[in-house]
């Protein structure tokens, strides 16, 4: 199953590639077996600071691999597919975890996007904390074609991106938006001739800073949309006491005035 997904660890940086291109990295079960594990493998890995998601070949991810939809069906009921999977701490499901399993990594993770991000293949992108994309990528809520609703965590994850009517058109519509749109409606972040060296090396850049401090922010930021002001205010507080005098704050400070590169541990 893990051939569907490669890992290369570099510097820190994990180099995330779906692996399916002559299906356009489109979604099958052992697809979906091989990107949770590698997520999970991931979160248990102190070395690693940043991930740089992508697919190789023609395109980022076409969706669901409809020639599969059938078989990874199967004859369960929907009800016990969907409900009778163990859910998260974040409360998604498998199907969901595709996405959200990105968003809970403690580390940032940059998703590098080409051709097309279809369906799960654009929510997969969406669980990513920051997302570059060619001008003429394709971009699409798609399920609306199936006649079915984004189920794979694109709902929780759009509506801190995207404007909520926004959200119902492309959801309504299923229509394609170019990377232009895309960045201009907030889907992506930001565009590049070569996505994958634009992600490589912020990562790069990211690896280089307090692992202690990134892991600090990235657990704030994702906890401020479900959070009101004292809540986000308090747990500012708390992070900064964690690591303030810790060993990797005095390493940044120390490294600062004897102006070098810093050690930091893991």
């Amino acid at each position: 199953m893990n051939d569907r997904v490669t890992v290369r660890l570099e510097d820190g940086v994990a180099d995330v590639r779906l692996n399916r291109a002559d299906k356009m990295n489109a979604l099958d079960e052992a697809m979906f077996a091989a990107i949770i594990d590698t997520g999970e493998r991931l979160a248990q890995d102190k070395s690693v600071r940043a991930i740089v998601l992508s697919g190789e070949g023609r395109a980022f991810c076409a969706g669901l691999d409809i020639g599969n939809f059938t078989d990874m069906a199967g004859d369960e009921p929907p009800s016990d597919r969907l409900f009778g999977t163990t859910r998260t701490s974040s409360g998604a499901n498998r199907a969901q975890q595709m996405g959200m399993i990105w968003r809970d990594l403690p580390i940032p993770v940059i998703a590098a996007l080409h051709g097309v991000a279809f369906g799960g293949g654009l929510q997969i992108a969406l669980g990513s904390d920051i997302r570059f994309a060619t001008p003429d990528t394709r971009l699409s809520v798609m399920e609306i074609r199936w006649g079915l609703i984004p189920d794979m965590s694109g709902m929780a994850l759009m509506r801190t991106l995207v404007r909520d009517d926004v959200v119902r058109e492309l959801t309504w519509t299923g229509r394609q938006v170019l990377g232009e749109e895309a960045a201009r409606l907030g889907l992506v972040t930001g565009l590049s001739a070569d996505p994958y060296e634009t992600a490589m090396a912020l990562a790069k850049d990211i690896a280089t800073k307090s692992p202690t401090a990134i892991r600090a922010s990235k657990r704030l930021l994702n906890c401020v949309p479900d959070s009101d002001q004292h809540e986000i205010l308090l747990m500012e507080t708390e992070e900064q006491v964690l690591l303030m005098g810790s060993a990797n704050q005095k390493e940044a400070l120390l490294a600062h005035t004897e102006k070098r590169d810093p050690m930091f541990s893991d």
